[in-house]
């Protein structure tokens, strides 16, 4: 998978599946950047084939209906859809 990488405060592994495409995603993003929180993310739409399809089996491990934005929190929490308040709990800010 094409996993791309954000520098920030290291608050744990967090890690985000979204679309390109996405609004909502793209709010995620800008979110986290802004409270300077290093993520990981993957754009499940510009993956193909095989690699398209290991992003969606894990993704559909916390989310079993595969929407966007899936935020995942130190392997123990899911966050689903563009929920600030829920993030900044989770994540202690």
């Amino acid at each position: 998978m094409n996993i791309q990488y954000v520098d920030g405060k290291d608050k744990g592994e967090v890690f985000l599946y979204a679309l390109s495409t996405c609004g909502w995603c793209k709010k995620t993003k800008a979110f986290l950047a802004e409270q300077g929180v290093a993520y990981s993310y993957v754009d499940v739409d510009l993956e193909q084939g095989a690699e398209r399809e290991k992003a969606l089996a894990e993704m559909r491990r916390w989310n079993p209906n595969t929407s966007f934005p899936t935020l995942v929190i130190n392997n123990t929490t899911c966050v689903v859809g563009f929920q600030p308040d829920k993030i900044k709990e989770v994540l202690g800010l």
